[in-house]
């Protein structure tokens, strides 16, 4: 595919800010995750030692991912050619269907689902209003359209959201299950578009498109497709779990008093 549209200019020319903005906000979304899960725990009132086992191992699972993606990134594993083939799915995909399989399968994730709040669940993605690095980079000239508009104005739409969906279902759980169902719908969608458009117009051996994605397989805005993504999609299966699990208790209940 090529675009009439003229090419970008410096677009491998990293800006300076990028990294901090990158790691920085990584870094506040794992620590908000971890704070929200250990005050869900509390309120929860598990046995101090499983407490701090599930914190540790969560910690532990969410640091040493993110350690893992930025030595992979640093080390050009999801870069491509032009005439080569993208990596960047694994970096993706692997993590998205072993979360998957842990919330639908697991025990104890579904005892830490139980735990934790609907609606905190999904006002953490307020996260995602981050997004609006993709606008300013095409702005810049640094990102094609194609790829910018969607994943920027998507994420900023979801991320904004977020607390308001969050506050609209902590206030009538019941009238507004749909909402929230809708809400993880659109967001699971809005980062699918996003990936999508990221393959289409990343340079490969499958995809010619001019101007190239050439920054979003590189240290360090590949870090948004490889962990921020997944980990925004397994919080969308989880909140949705959750509302399957919830839906189904309350089914039992009604069927059990009848």
């Amino acid at each position: 595919m090529r675009a009439n549209k003229p090419r970008m200019r410096s677009a491998m020319t990293i800006p300076t800010y990028l990294p901090v903005y990158i790691l920085i906000g990584t870094i506040g979304i794992i620590t908000a995750i971890l704070i929200g899960l250990r005050n869900a725990l509390a309120k929860a009132d598990w046995p101090d030692r499983e407490r701090t086992v599930v914190l540790g191992f969560s910690t532990a699972i969410l640091v040493g991912w993110f350690l893992l993606a930025i030595a992979l990134a640093l080390g050009g594993v999801y870069q491509v050619a032009p005439d080569g083939i993208p990596t960047i799915q694994y970096g993706i995909f692997i993590p998205i269907l072993i979360g998957a399989w842990l919330i639908w399968r697991s025990p104890v994730v579904g005892r830490i689902i139980d735990a934790v709040p609907q609606p905190w669940i999904v006002a953490v993605q307020l996260y995602r209003a981050l997004g609006v690095i993709f606008l300013i980079l095409y702005a810049a000239d640094k990102l094609p359209g194609l790829f910018a508009w969607p994943a920027g104005v998507g994420d900023v739409v979801v991320g904004l959201s977020a607390p308001l969906v969050a506050l609209a279902y902590a206030r009538d759980p019941s009238r507004n299950a749909g909402l929230v169902k809708a809400w993880n719908a659109f967001g699971i969608l809005d980062l699918t578009v996003a990936v999508s458009a990221g393959f289409i117009t990343t340079p490969s051996a499958l995809f010619s498109y001019d101007p190239p994605n050439e920054l979003i397989s590189v240290f360090p805005l590949v870090l948004i497709a490889v962990y921020a993504v997944p980990l925004s999609i397994l919080l969308h299966l989880a909140s949705l779990a959750k509302l399957h699990r919830e839906s189904r208790h309350t089914s039992t209940v009604a069927t059990a008093s009848a």
